[in-house]
């Protein structure tokens, strides 16, 4: 393929006046891209508009914004366009008031996962825990001594603080520790790698979520949140699910606030994700929550209280709160018996479930129980 060619069609349509649209370039074939990135790198010094290139290195692909127009034959053959969708965060929007984060005690998700039983055994203890979402507020105070660096992906010099709340809602359903004066999490000991690819109305653009997976690979993250969806299906974020999952790095999504059945949101739909629905006090499937039998795992997520922005304490619903439970229960196991594949981890995770109440489907997986994932665990062979 002509690489000069395809960097003198981009540098013209980067020029472009036309409305542009973002959109995602990706290589068939993986010596065409090293090709490009050879040349990219060579010409970038002298071209202003090929600065906006962005590179996805776990799936070998770009970004960048195009005027809505095809791509010219002479490389359609070799190259594929995906729009670079946005996506949103999967919490319901009625909250209730937030409060002071004085109220002590564990909250109820928290105990009907059964975590309290299991800190004798395990506390996730140093397990990397990458959330990928709207940041995290790094002052608050059950969240201080359980949050690490992480990254921006929005203004890369900047620290990923939290401007909409639901990543900090997020991080402290994982990881919260404040014993003696606010709430403590499912994982207490685990690390919390925020990593901010969402705006401050929590929305992303897949190619975000891309680089902010890559970043999770590349730095080691044993589990990944992401508490987010969309309806349409993306063959780059498949990719880069796929690679992660085949890297080791395990990742957690939630179904979706839509009450369908038989149909859940993507990247929640993947394979290669851990799916997760949401319940309600009672343990019944919460009438918000997107069901089907590619659910791994029900977790409480409905009216579940955790941190929230500058210091204080918040009730939220949705599929996204699920999640958080279950990427903290994934902190636990991976302390308890460190090296488990993520394989085995999904494995253990559908196994390990108590059945749900007043469901008829008995296709259904069940709700989520750490007591039973750490004890089928030890049972494993070493």
């Amino acid at each position: 393929m002509d690489m000069s060619g395809l960097l003198e069609w981009l540098k013209g349509s980067l020029s472009s006046s036309e409305n542009r649209a973002r959109g995602i370039l990706r290589f068939l074939q993986p010596e065409e891209e090293r090709r490009f990135l050879h040349e990219l790198r060579a010409q970038r010094k002298h071209s202003q508009s090929l600065q906006a290139v962005r590179r996805l290195g776990i799936i070998r692909a770009y970004t960048c914004s195009l005027p809505s127009f095809e791509l010219p034959k002479a490389f359609s053959n070799s190259i594929v366009w995906e729009d670079d969708v946005q996506v949103s965060t999967h919490a319901l929007p009625q909250a209730t008031r937030a409060r002071p984060a004085t109220d002590k005690g564990i909250p109820w998700g928290i105990r009907r996962v059964r975590a309290p039983e299991a800190w004798g055994l395990t506390t996730g203890y140093k397990v990397k825990v990458g959330v990928i979402d709207t940041g995290v507020d790094f002052q608050h105070p059950d969240l201080r001594h359980s949050v690490e660096r992480g990254i921006n992906l929005l203004q890369r010099m900047l620290p990923p603080n939290d401007d909409n709340g639901h990543g900090t809602h997020i991080a402290g359903t994982i990881a919260a520790a404040n014993q003696l004066q606010g709430m403590i999490g499912v994982s207490p000991r685990a690390s919390i790698y925020p990593v901010k690819a969402f705006d401050y109305n929590g929305t992303a653009y897949v190619s975000d979520i891309i680089l902010g997976i890559d970043w999770c690979v590349r730095n080691r993250m044993d589990v990944v949140n992401m508490s987010f969806g969309m309806r349409t299906r993306s063959k780059a974020l498949l990719n880069a699910v796929t690679n992660a999952y085949r890297s080791g790095v395990l990742i957690v999504a939630s179904s979706g606030n839509d009450g369908k059945r038989g149909e859940i949101d993507y990247p929640a739909r993947y394979l290669g994700t851990v799916a997760v629905g949401a319940t309600d006090r009672d343990g019944r499937i919460a009438e918000f929550t997107n069901r089907s039998s590619r659910i791994d795992v029900y977790a409480p997520g409905e009216k579940i209280d955790s941190c929230w922005l500058r210091g204080v304490r918040r009730n939220m619903s949705g599929t996204s709160m699920a999640t958080s439970h279950v990427t903290g229960a994934v902190a636990l196991l991976l302390a308890h018996r460190p090296g488990l594949t993520p394989a085995q981890v999904k494995r253990l995770l559908r196994r390990s479930t108590r059945p749900l109440r007043h469901t008829r489907s008995t296709r259904a997986n069940g709700e989520l129980d750490i007591m039973r994932l750490l004890r089928n665990a030890d049972k494993l062979k070493d």
